[in-house]
């Protein structure tokens, strides 16, 4: 979860919003963070002067992403609502006067608006596409032009909502026949990397932790991306897994499900958000079988098999994780790396010989994906590379992924 996603679930536990309201709060925040960039240049053609102070810049880009990006919201109420949410903030009057003064001079010229923005996506699609400039250019020299803008464009659309069937409670046939008469659309999901497992897109008609069927622990909600190091780990019934950065349990989950809840594993999370996140969603699913901590495993202490699922850069789930793009520095990239070789250093020492290391990120970055990868096993002969996947949402339609399978040599 980001800390944008994060910062608003706070404010919506201390303010009772109905689900509809919640949903449209939800798309106006993380619009605007998105397209932030693209709002900012759309703002300097209508004011040339000074920039307008940091608040009021936001108040504008909040009215200007109604009018453009939100269809059902007509631009004179755009601009109404934005007029009194300054006054309900205490603007002084010229401020209020100058917000009413640029929005409704860009709604009065949506069509000129338009033909900007095509312009400004033509001649300079990091900010036509709203994302950092040294970002564009390191995956324009790796993916070329095509390929980058529709990544950018993947970046900015709203994830769908992804289910998995939990069938340690229920087989797929009762779980859809309950989001039938939950009103749940549904669509199943396949990919090349899904096996004994099964993924659905659904749209719930409200909010679909409110589900019983959520509640019941039938379904899981998590994009399909992120089966793809469970699946390279095949966990198999009656084995002892280590789980290392395990919150908030989708891939912990997923191995006990294919586990079916025979065996043990050992999931290692530092953040007490997260142990209370994962401890919900093992009780809540009906598992058994983990045993969550803050500390790493004893020296000594060896599993059959190891997942290591690595803070990173999170450049692979850009659309999620909206406010990442504008923090993210190559220099975070590089504290990262040293990060990501620390913790795979730790992972593997507690992996028998023969036994396997799944090393995992959601970036897709080389250097927090195979160059870690590559370094650890010059640094270590007595590990192999058995296999490496990398998915690309504009190949795969999925969020960004990378997977590594390391063997242990058994002598």
């Amino acid at each position: 979860m980001g800390f944008a996603e994060n910062l608003l679930r706070g404010a919506f536990e201390k303010n009772v919003l109905t689900y509809k309201d919640r949903a449209f709060c939800q798309e106006l925040v993380f619009g605007v963070i998105r397209w932030q960039a693209l709002l900012d240049w759309l703002i300097k053609q209508k004011v040339h002067e000074k920039t307008p102070p940091l608040r009021t810049r936001i108040l504008i880009r909040m009215g200007l992403y109604q009018m453009i990006m939100m269809d059902r919201v007509p631009p004179y109420a755009a601009v109404n609502e934005s007029v009194k949410l300054a006054k309900a903030l205490g603007f002084k009057t010229p401020d209020v006067s100058f917000v009413n003064a640029v929005l409704r001079a860009f709604a009065s010229d949506l069509e000129n608006t338009e033909q900007l923005i095509a312009r400004i996506q033509k001649e300079e699609p990091s900010v036509g596409y709203s994302h950092p400039a040294w970002l564009y250019r390191r995956w324009v020299a790796r993916y070329g032009l095509e390929k980058t803008v529709k990544l950018m464009e993947w970046d900015n659309i709203p994830p769908p909502i992804y289910a998995r069937v939990n069938n340690l409670k229920v087989d797929r046939d009762k779980l859809l026949e309950r989001w039938d008469y939950e009103k749940v659309k549904w669509e199943p999901f396949t990919a090349s990397w899904l096996t004994n497992v099964e993924f659905f897109r659904i749209e719930p008609s409200g909010n679909p932790e409110a589900l019983g069927s959520f509640k019941d622990g039938w379904f899981y909600i998590q994009d399909p991306s992120t089966a793809l190091a469970v699946m390279m780990l095949e966990p198999a019934p009656g084995e002892r897994i280590l789980d290392y950065c395990a919150a908030p349990g989708g891939k912990t989950t997923l191995m006990a499900q294919l586990m079916k809840n025979n065996g043990f594993i050992r999931a290692v999370e530092i953040s007490k958000r997260g142990l209370r996140l994962l401890a919900e969603n093992c009780t809540r699913l009906g598992i058994t079988i983990v045993e969550a901590g803050d500390t790493p495993p004893a020296e000594g202490e060896m599993f059959d098999r190891v997942l290591i699922d690595v803070p990173c850069s999170n450049t692979g789930v850009l659309r999620r994780r909206v406010e990442v793009r504008w923090r993210l520095s190559d220099l975070e990239l590089s504290r990262l790396v040293s990060t990501q070789n620390k913790l795979l250093e730790k992972a593997t020492r507690h992996v028998k010989p023969g036994g396997l290391v799944v090393y995992s990120t959601c970036s897709l970055e080389p250097e927090e994906n195979a160059g870690v990868v590559n370094a650890f096993l010059s640094r270590h002969p007595e590990f192999e590379l058995e296999t490496l996947r990398q998915l690309l949402p504009f190949e795969d339609r999925v969020d960004g992924a990378f997977v590594a399978a390391l063997r242990r040599k058994a002598s």
